[in-house]
């Protein structure tokens, strides 16, 4: 079974008149969760949706604090899937502008990482509980431009997977890239998402 197999897709594609998002979701969950729990809270209902399967559950095997290399060959897999998906809906006539990356967690961090990699003009890109990845942030791993392209990083300050240290220095990598960056640390949140979060996402995607 290859990645696309493993792909979800929700919606009819009706190319450069509606918009497309792309859900990542978290280690031990899968596309239909992630789907489930913002279909019914964001304002997607004329949105083509994409939502990837990580192979067992998980898209690296380590911590995202881990040296990237303890993360490979599955980190660098997983961020080929990314680009590949976002190519194709760029090939069906969706615009870069028009699609938009949403993910929690693990998958937030993917989403990060595959974005900073890919730096372009994005509708919007929102990583909920999540940070780039590996022990030391590389910047020259980095590279493109965001072209203003809202991002926005929503953690808390008790995260037991995320410490917002590694938030603060995303969101910098992400602002010299040409992102405009949106980033909020929430007291005593925990590892969770809470409505503010799906507020904030709301207003970038309407």
């Amino acid at each position: 079974m290859n990645s696309y197999d493993r792909t979800l897709y929700f919606g009819e594609m009706f190319p450069k008149t509606i918009k497309a998002i792309m859900m990542v979701h978290g280690k031990g969950s899968e596309a239909a969760d992630i789907v489930n729990s913002f279909e019914g809270v964001l304002p997607i209902n004329d949105y083509y949706i994409v939502a990837p399967n990580a192979d067992r559950h998980t898209w690296y095997p380590q911590r995202f604090l881990a040296p990237q290399e303890e993360n490979e060959p599955m980190l660098g897999n997983a961020i080929s899937l990314l680009n590949d998906l976002v190519n194709d809906l760029t090939a069906t006539g969706y615009e870069r502008e028009n699609i938009f990356i949403l993910g929690f967690s693990q998958g937030a961090c993917l989403a990060l990482e595959f974005a900073a990699r890919n730096a372009g003009k994005f509708g919007g890109i929102f990583a909920l509980s999540g940070g780039l990845i590996g022990d030391i942030l590389d910047s020259t791993r980095y590279k493109g431009d965001f072209q203003g392209s809202p991002i926005f990083l929503g953690c808390s300050d008790s995260d037991s997977h995320i410490p917002p240290e590694r938030v603060h220095e995303s969101a910098a990598i992400l602002k010299n890239l040409g992102a405009n960056v949106f980033e909020k640390i929430y007291p005593g949140m925990g590892h969770t998402v809470n409505k503010n979060e799906i507020d904030e996402i709301s207003n970038i995607l309407k």
